[in-house]
């Protein structure tokens, strides 16, 4: 049940408030100075406080309501207080406001704008509540992960990118073929690393190829060795890919760009673990767990006569899409850190210019903005301009504008004086709100 802790000296407002909050479902506890308030938080779950500002008799300052919120925070960081005040304690209430206090009560108090306050705090801590319980579950179900698998070191804070490494973990147990899907850059290598350290085979050798990079009239070498003599400049005989990988695991990243002739060797290669080196006619074998990538629309290119069907669906029986950056945002500041290394911090203004970019790059656009930072940042900070980022172009926040004294009462007033209402409308924090506030010398209506 939601739970208000009333702290005032005076019997009759805890029992004003009591019967009020009663009448709404919301359990109140009483306490009539701060020592048995601050004992009370120690065995009941609380909800929200509400405290005086003052408690001994003949006592105006506020201070005894100061030391007692000072002493709420320290106990309990995240609870929300509301603080009781007669207009002569606004002064040091929106003090206590700017330092953290949820808002503040005028007395004697308006029932309807009390309430309405107190039920808007309560749905934030409600919220807030669960928000912990989520990041508490969060928390653990990536522990039991890191402690049954392989992660390779991967960065994320993401539940998109929880799901891509789990799903990546739970099927390189299974003898299947794996094509992991996602832009350039946004690192699908590394969760091919994951599969095979979490595979059967994961003692054996990792060898990646990027189809791109190889010319079309070297790839079948690249993959498949060659004879000495095979081709111009084959002063040798060259070991391919799929020998190397033999026992271990083979990675085809970019294979939508490999080249028709060789997606025929690689699905003979598929079909039967046989293949031949250029310019040889002997027929050789090689075990290999075969994963790939692109960021290319296969069945586009199936469409179009550039990739071959029968090669699609061997290569694809699991499907692991990585999402870019933009659509993870939550995964930005870790990798950065990442990338940054000890030692190195970043400033505020990095932080948000960071969060605020679209990464068509994605993480290898990130790493690289942080690398060259790094080069760039004075006395161990990097700041916006060391990441050589495009001028932002989004809406700025709310939190900047300028609202002039009139359109502040009118949004005072259609939120019956609540402070909480107000600032959510105005798109401000309940603090930005006071502080305009207090520009124009304004007053909240009952200081809700």
């Amino acid at each position: 049940m939601r739970t208000v802790l009333v702290i005032d000296d005076n019997p009759a407002v805890a029992q004003a408030l009591s019967l009020l909050f009663g009448l709404h479902d919301i359990r109140t506890l009483t306490a009539f100075t701060p020592q048995k308030g601050l004992a009370l938080l120690t065995h009941e779950r609380v909800d929200l406080v509400i405290a005086d500002m003052n408690f001994s008799a003949d006592t105006t300052s506020g201070e005894e309501g100061a030391a007692l919120f000072r002493a709420l925070r320290a106990q309990q960081p995240d609870l929300p207080v509301v603080l009781l005040t007669a207009w002569t304690h606004l002064e040091s209430a929106v003090q206590l406001v700017k330092a953290g206090a949820a808002d503040y009560i005028g007395k004697p108090w308006d029932n309807d704008k009390l309430l309405a306050t107190v039920e808007n705090l309560l749905e934030l801590a409600e919220t807030t509540r669960e928000r912990q319980r989520l990041q508490e579950e969060q928390r653990r179900r990536r522990e039991r992960l890191a402690e049954q698998y392989d992660l390779c070191d991967i960065v994320f804070a993401s539940d998109a990118m929880e799901r891509v490494v789990e799903l990546a973990c739970r099927v390189a147990r299974a003898d299947v073929r794996v094509l992991i899907t996602g832009p350039n850059g946004a690192g699908k290598e590394r969760i091919a690393q994951i599969v095979h350290a979490n595979s059967a085979i994961r003692s054996g050798p990792f060898v990646a190829v990027n189809c791109g990079a190889i010319p079309a009239e070297l790839i079948e070498a690249e993959l498949f060795g060659a004879e000495a003599g095979a081709y111009t400049g084959a002063n040798r005989a060259r070991t391919g890919r799929f020998e190397a990988a033999n026992g271990g695991t083979l990675f085809l990243d970019e294979i939508g760009d490999l080249p028709l002739a060789g997606q025929v060797k690689l699905l003979r290669v598929l079909e039967t673990g046989q293949f031949e080196m250029l310019g040889s006619s002997k027929t050789r074998t090689a075990q290999a767990r075969i994963l790939s990538a692109t960021n290319a629309d296969l069945p586009a290119l199936i469409r179009e006569g550039r990739f071959r069907e029968d090669l699609y669906y061997r290569l694809n029986v699991i499907d692991i899409a990585v999402p870019p950056l933009a659509e993870r945002p939550a995964d930005i500041l870790p990798l950065a850190r990442h990338f940054l290394g000890a030692g190195l911090q970043l400033s505020e203004d990095a932080a948000a210019a960071l969060q605020a970019h679209d990464w068509p790059g994605n993480v290898r656009e990130l790493r690289n903005s942080i690398e060259r930072a790094k080069l760039l940042a004075r006395e161990r900070v990097v700041a916006a301009a060391d990441l050589n980022l495009p001028a932002v172009t989004r809406a700025a926040p709310r939190e900047t504008e300028n609202f002039s004294k009139e359109v502040l009462e009118a949004t005072l007033r259609e939120a019956g004086g609540n402070i909480s209402r107000a600032a959510q409308s105005l798109g401000l924090s309940r603090q930005a709100l006071y502080r305009r506030l207090e520009r124009f010398n304004l007053r909240p209506l009952g200081g809700a």
